[in-house]
């Protein structure tokens, strides 16, 4: 039952920008990935939030952890308790640019990225519950784009795969 990453995202807000200035950009999904073997994306792109509002998503996944049938998601989780220097230990965030649909030239695009250290929340001992994290541009890594808030509970599954580290 614990073996599991659950995973909320709940809201996008926009701050003024390229991407705010950008008349291409019209619609936005959220993709969330971890590593490299999982991506899950919002099933509904919303139009582009302008200053101040916020786009409402509310959706939420799952990441299935257990030993039985998901050994590669373990292991990872695993390599990111065991190994300190790992610098994937994030669960990443995508807001990517929906083209609409009589622009079908254009492609989807990574505006922003965003995320959540799978790591921090062993080391705090604490999910990520309704938060604000930081949308960076895709183009500048430094420029905050805009808040992603999105629930990452994964303290339980990472105990568990501590407890099982420690048996070995």
């Amino acid at each position: 039952e614990v073996e599991k990453i659950w995973i909320k995202i709940t809201s996008l807000s926009l701050t003024e920008s390229r991407i705010t200035a950008d008349e291409t950009i019209q619609q936005l999904f959220v993709e969330c990935r971890l590593n490299s073997f999982l991506a899950e994306e919002t099933p509904l792109s919303l139009p582009k939030p302008m200053g101040g509002q916020r786009i409402h998503y509310n959706y939420s996944t799952v990441i299935n952890v257990d030993k039985e049938d998901n050994h590669a998601e373990r292991e990872y989780l695993k390599s990111i308790l065991l190994k300190p220097d790992l610098p994937a230990d994030s669960l990443k965030f995508t807001v990517v640019s929906d083209p609409a649909e009589d622009e079908q030239d254009l492609e989807c695009e990574d505006i922003g990225f965003a995320y959540v250290s799978l790591k921090e929340i062993f080391q705090k001992q604490r999910d990520v519950i309704e938060q604000d994290i930081d949308v960076f541009d895709s183009q500048d890594a430094g420029t905050v784009i805009g808040k992603l808030t999105v629930t990452v509970e994964a303290l339980n599954a990472l105990r568990s795969v501590h407890e099982e580290c420690k048996n070995v």
